[in-house]
C-alpha cells in the first residue's frame, strides 16, 4: 500500500500543472461570460480535469455502450505466440545447443540476445494488441505497466542469463543456491550471499516486475473483448489451431516462471467477469474466446504436469509447502542431465 501510495502521489504531481491551468482557463471563461451579460452560450475552455472525468479512454464507465466489429487478430496472436516459443522458450535451448566457441562463458550468450529482442518485441506486441481492442481502454494503466514489463524482463536477462550459465559449471536447478555442489564450498561465504541474492533477482524481483504487468496487459484487453452481436462469438479454424501453442506456452510460462498463484487469480477474475458481463446480454468476441479458453487448457496442463511429479521425492523438497508446481528446467537438470554431460569440462 505505501507503493501504490507513491505512485499516487508522483501521478498527482505530475498533474499539478495541468489541473492549475484548468481552473485558470474555467476563470477566465466565466469573467468573459459575465462581460458579454451572463447569458452567453460559450463553450468551456479545454480542461484536463474534465477530460480526465469525461473522456472514456481514462474510464471504461461511459463506454460501455458503444461497441465496434471486432475481428480476430490473427497476425498478431500469431506474432505473439510465435516470439513467446521462439524469443522465450527458446533461449535456454539455443544457449544449451550452440556451440561454446561462439559464446564463451564471460560473453552473452545467444539465449541473452534471444532476451534482448524478447524484451523489446514483446512490449511492442502488447501495444499493438491495446490498439486493436474494439474498445477504448485505460491508457495511463497501459503505459506504467508496460515500463514496469520491460523493467522486470531486464532484471531477469541479467540473474537468468548468469544462472543458466552455470549449468555448464555443474549447477543443478533442482537443488537451492546453498545445496549446489559449486556453490556451497565458495570461499569467503560471503560469496554464496552475492548468488543467492543473484538468485533473487532472477526467480522473485524479475519475474514479479516481469509477469504481473505482463498478465495485468492482458486483462485490460480482456476488458474490451465483450460484444452483444452472438455471431461475433465464433472463433475462426485458424484461431482453433493456435490455441494449442498457446496454451503450452502458458504452461510453461506459470510453471518455470512459478507465477501459478497470479495466473489463478488472472484467470478467476476473467471469469468473474464474463458472468457479470452475461447479465448484461453481453458475450466473449473471437478474441476473447482465444485467450479465455487458452487460459482453461494451461490449467488442464498444470494439473496433469502436477499428476505426474506428485511422487518425484527431489523436486518435493525443492518446492515444499500446500502449491507444489516443478520448473521444468529443474526436472531437466535432474533427470536429463546426461544430454549436457559432455559439456562439463568447460
Amino acid at each position: 500500500m505505501r507503493q501504490l501510495s507513491l505512485v499516487l502521489l508522483c501521478l498527482l504531481l505530475s498533474l499539478e500543472p495541468q489541473l492549475c491551468k484548468c481552473a485558470t482557463d474555467l476563470r477566465t471563461s466565466a469573467r468573459t461570460a459575465q462581460v458579454l451579460g451572463g447569458d452567453a452560450d460559450l463553450e468551456p475552455a479545454p480542461c484536463l480535469l474534465r477530460d480526465l472525468l469525461h473522456d472514456p479512454r481514462h474510464g471504461a464507465g461511459k463506454n460501455e455502450d458503444n461497441f465496434k466489429t471486432s475481428q480476430f487478430h490473427l497476425d498478431l496472436w500469431f506474432y505473439f505466440t510465435l516470439q513467446n516459443w521462439v524469443l522465450d522458450f527458446g533461449r535456454p535451448i539455443a544457449m544449451i545447443i550452440l556451440p561454446l566457441e561462439w559464446f564463451p562463458l564471460n560473453k552473452p550468450s545467444a539465449g541473452d540476445y534471444f532476451h534482448m529482442a524478447y524484451n523489446v518485441i514483446t512490449p511492442f506486441l502488447l501495444l499493438k494488441l491495446i490498439e486493436r481492442s474494439p474498445k477504448t481502454l485505460p491508457r495511463s494503466m497501459v503505459y506504467v505497466s508496460i515500463i514496469m514489463f520491460v523493467m522486470g524482463a531486464s532484471i531477469h536477462l541479467v540473474g537468468d542469463s548468469v544462472n543458466h550459465r552455470l549449468i555448464f559449471s555443474g549447477y543443478q536447478h533442482h537443488l537451492s543456491v546453498r545445496e549446489n555442489p559449486i556453490i556451497k564450498n565458495l570461499k569467503p561465504e560471503t560469496l554464496i550471499d552475492s548468488f543467492e541474492l543473484l538468485y533473487y533477482y532472477d526467480e522473485y524481483l524479475g519475474h514479479s516486475m516481469w509477469y504481473i504487468p505482463f498478465f495485468l496487459i492482458l486483462f485490460i484487453y480482456f476488458t474490451g473483448c465483450f460484444t452483444p452481436v452472438e455471431d461475433e462469438s465464433r472463433m475462426p479454424v485458424a484461431a482453433l489451431l493456435l490455441m494449442g501453442p498457446s496454451s503450452l506456452y502458458y504452461w510453461y510460462l506459470v510453471t518455470e516462471g512459478q507465477i501459478f498463484i497470479l495466473y489463478i487469480f488472472t484467470f478467476f477474475a476473467m471469469m468473474a467477469l464474463v458472468m457479470h458481463q452475461k447479465r448484461k446480454g453481453l458475450v466473449l468476441d473471437s478474441n476473447g474466446l482465444f485467450l479465455f479458453y487458452s487460459f482453461i487448457i494451461t490449467l488442464v496442463l498444470i494439473a496433469v504436469w502436477v499428476i505426474w511429479l506428485w511422487n518425484d521425492k527431489i523436486l518435493r523438497k525443492k518446492y515444499p509447502g500446500v502449491i507444489y508446481i516443478p520448473e521444468p528446467w529443474a526436472f531437466y537438470t535432474l533427470h536429463m542431465n546426461n544430454l549436457h554431460a559432455g559439456k562439463e569440462s568447460f
